[in-house]
């Protein structure tokens, strides 16, 4: 549900995108640099967060686990990847846009200094729907199979020292995950990256 609703909220930021890329009119690329922002800071972060934790849990607590099925952990390692990068370009580049855009008087464009940043948007934007849209597909088609360590687990295979350090491996990283999360989920809703 979180997937699907990151894969909606990011729609309607390449939308704003291409109207702030292609429009002459300084309203309307102020309107859109600045709910890009929005939509950024208040629906597209938290619902990756909330993608990437939720998809912990189903793993953990399911029978898929998070690397029995290489298609979980494709899907894993992919939607933590588009988290780690939304994040950096959320607040970097799109707070940089609205920064640069607000500053300016009501109606004008020019001396905002957008010029490569507005195709940015537009490419980073494009790129993140097909991310998206790959770990929708894999969560609905399933492909793939087993992976060599649920082929060895199915089995029925002891646990080895090795197996025992990678599920503790797995334990540390989930938690690490997780607070990392938190921590910014927190901060975030404490006001955001402004004062930084």
């Amino acid at each position: 549900m979180f997937s699907v609703g990151w894969l909606g909220a990011v729609a309607a930021f390449l939308a704003l995108s291409i109207a702030g890329r292609t429009s002459q009119n300084a309203d309307v690329v102020r309107g859109a640099y600045l709910t890009m922002n929005v939509i950024g800071e208040a629906v597209i972060v938290p619902m990756s967060l909330a993608a990437l934790i939720t998809g912990l849990i189903q793993g953990l607590g399911t029978r898929w686990g998070l690397f029995k099925y290489t298609w979980v952990t494709t899907k894993l390692a992919l939607t933590f990847l588009a988290t780690l990068l939304l994040m950096l370009h959320q607040f970097t580049a799109v707070a940089a846009a609205a920064a640069r855009i607000s500053a300016l008087p009501v109606g004008a464009l020019s001396g905002a200094g957008l010029g490569a940043l507005r195709t940015q948007l537009v490419v980073d934007a494009s790129l993140a729907i097909a991310v998206l849209l790959v770990t929708t597909t894999l969560s609905i088609y399933k492909p793939w199979g087993l992976s060599a360590y649920g082929r060895r687990r199915q089995a029925g295979a002891t646990v080895s020292k090795g197996d025992r350090s990678q599920t503790s491996n797995l334990k540390t990283a989930v938690i690490v995950a997780l607070a990392f999360a938190t921590i910014v989920t927190v901060h975030i809703l404490k006001g955001g990256m402004h004062h930084h």
